[in-house]
């Protein structure tokens, strides 16, 4: 496991390029390759050397914040392929997709004026994550068809969900 600029994260990583991605698989590599370039270690190298074990940890930390992500580790994985994602022109157009998140957004909206809303915000946590490891497994298979315009709009999709995870995750320290 040796790490170098210029390498795709998977291969950074030793791993096969894929969607599905062993969690304690990465972060004990992730471990082993910073043990290795960590600029502490080369604390008494030249200028050089000192430079490029920073580069590398960059990349390694990098990597590692991508791989780790089911969302992030998609777009990388699209954009791999040529498949350029672009925040600000991509939009989601399925309405029924839309009606999901309004929906999804209402509930959000009313747990604060309802009663208990811990069990509600768990229980709306818990469907948002049914529906971001559906959508993951959607996109895992479109990936693997080759069908690349579904699989970035499954992607785009995975990403409105994720705001609204980060959204709930925020709810849940305030009511905390």
């Amino acid at each position: 496991m040796r790490a170098e600029p210029g390498k795709d994260y998977f291969e950074l990583f030793g791993l096969p390029v894929a969607y599905d991605v062993d969690p304690a698989d990465l972060t004990a590599r992730y471990r082993a390759l910073q043990g290795r370039v960590h600029p502490d270690r080369f604390a008494g190298a030249s200028d050089t050397e000192r430079r490029l074990s920073l580069q590398l940890t960059t990349l390694i930390n990098e990597a590692f914040q991508v791989l780790k992500d089911p969302v992030r580790r998609g777009r990388y994985l699209l954009e791999l392929r040529g498949v350029a994602m672009d925040d600000a022109g991509d939009t989601v157009v399925d309405p029924a997709f839309l009606a999901e998140q309004m929906e999804l957004r209402e509930r959000l909206e009313q747990l604060r004026a309802g009663p208990d809303p811990r069990r509600r915000l768990d229980e709306l946590a818990g469907d948002l994550a049914r529906r971001l490891q559906a959508k993951g497994d959607e996109f895992r298979g479109l990936y693997s068809r080759g069908e690349a315009n579904r699989a970035r709009t499954a992607v785009r999709e995975m990403q409105f969900l994720d705001k609204l995870r980060r959204e709930i995750e925020d709810l849940e320290a305030e009511l905390t």
